[in-house]
């Protein structure tokens, strides 16, 4: 169970968080961010969400060729936000979309890579415990795209624009 603290919050906003705390492990390598300006305000646990793309962001930094870029894209489509990240790397074996997000599932058993194969089942509760759901598949020429969708719950509260006094 996620308990969440659940606040109005700028997707950009979160994403600007998660890039900053997540300077060393992303250097050198090419990002892209498409966050288009229309974007709702969403009413979110900005931690919990900044989690999943932290998640998100190291297992592309982790599984992909050093340099390769990595993308972040947000579009809004009807009452939700799809939010992927997407990287240059060799994808996943196919039939395994839905296995990747299960608890100490790892596609490779051994190797150099460390972790113990939470990371994506943390994401997984997260975006649900939102009444979002993730998903997981290769991207044709190569690489993954994980995405998850977020609902636009609720009319986002009214900001009132601040008057000018003359002097």
């Amino acid at each position: 169970m996620v308990s969440l603290n659940r606040q109005w919050n700028s997707l950009e906003e979160i994403v600007g968080t998660v890039l900053t705390r997540l300077g060393k492990p992303l250097q050198g390598r090419p990002l892209q961010v498409r966050l288009p300006t229309a974007l709702p305000l969403l009413y979110v646990d900005a931690v919990m969400i900044e989690q999943v793309l932290i998640n998100l962001l190291e297992n592309a930094a982790r599984y992909t060729p050093a340099g390769s870029a990595i993308e972040i894209s947000a579009e809004q489509e009807a009452d939700r936000v799809l939010i992927a990240v997407a990287d240059h790397g060799p994808g996943f074996p196919s039939g395994q979309e839905e296995q990747l997000f299960e608890k100490f599932y790892r596609v490779h058993r051994e190797g150099a890579q460390s972790g113990v194969g939470l990371g994506l089942a943390i994401c997984k509760a997260v975006v649900e415990a939102h009444g979002g759901h993730i998903q997981a598949r290769n991207r044709s020429g190569g690489g993954a795209v994980f995405a998850f969708a977020l609902p636009v719950e609720r009319t986002p509260p009214e900001i009132e624009a601040e008057s000018e006094t003359q002097p």
